[in-house]
């Protein structure tokens, strides 16, 4: 019961990580506020990246559970593969306004609720792909490199509030997000494949996520700040990547 007494909001929790981390979180002893801008059992509508969805659901934990201790700013989308010359400026601007201004808000407006409980700790979900090329499409990149500033950036700006601020980088993680993927694996018989480029030779489960980001929410890392944390099973140690060359086809 790490969590135990602790009232915390997950966002992008009707499926993959946030559903497995909203699970764990109760499991631990939290009161959680499972939100998704899709349904699910226990989930409230919410759009994670719109300022008025997001102070609805911190005003539900001030006012109807007494306050908030853990913002799980886990909602985002992929925006696929394509090139920087394939992708239109609203393919970014969507990718940014759900992956990076979404976690803003939930910094924004999470943190001064937890202040009144005396600290707290937000987790935001960056990605491998935000470390360096080759684990993701441009803007989805950009978008999680951006989450892993922002989170230094907080846990500057909070110095003295004793709330915490951290990113997790999952590598590959069979979700929603990644279904395309692993269904085509499996239908070509090449399933076995899949992570193949980290040193442990698989993808990873949402619930290895689930309890990182539990590790990040409980006191276990009281003196974790500012740091993003790289769940991945090796694959940035070098990032392997087959090169898409400008003009000519991918080696």
């Amino acid at each position: 019961m790490r969590l135990k007494g602790k009232i915390a909001i997950v966002t992008g929790a009707a499926s993959g990580i946030g559903r497995a981390t909203a699970d764990l979180f109760r499991a631990e002893g939290a009161t959680v506020i499972a939100a998704d801008i899709s349904p699910g059992e226990g989930v409230v509508i919410a759009d994670a990246a719109r300022e008025e969805d997001v102070l609805r659901l911190v005003n539900s934990a001030t006012t109807r559970y007494g306050g908030l201790d853990i913002f799980f700013a886990n909602a985002g989308i992929s925006g696929g593969l394509a090139s920087i010359f394939e992708q239109t400026p609203d393919d970014w601007q969507e990718i940014l306004r759900v992956n990076l201004i979404g976690p803003f808000l939930a910094i924004k407006h999470g943190a001064p609720a937890m202040r009144a409980r005396g600290g707290g700790s937000i987790i935001c979900t960056a990605s491998v792909a935000g470390l360096r090329a080759g684990a993701g499409g441009p803007a989805y990149s950009a978008s999680k490199a951006g989450v892993i500033s922002l989170v230094e950036i907080a846990a500057t700006q909070l110095a003295g509030a004793d709330i915490r601020v951290n990113a997790i980088c999952p590598g590959l993680i069979e979700t929603g997000m990644t279904k395309e993927i692993y269904e085509r694996a499996r239908a070509k018989g090449k399933e076995e494949q899949l992570g193949c480029l980290n040193p442990l030779k698989r993808g990873g489960t949402p619930e290895e996520i689930a309890k990182t980001a539990l590790f990040l929410a409980s006191d276990e890392s009281s003196y974790v700040n500012g740091h993003a944390l790289v769940v991945d099973g090796g694959l940035s140690c070098s990032h392997p990547f087959s090169r898409q060359e400008y003009g000519r086809t991918a080696c």
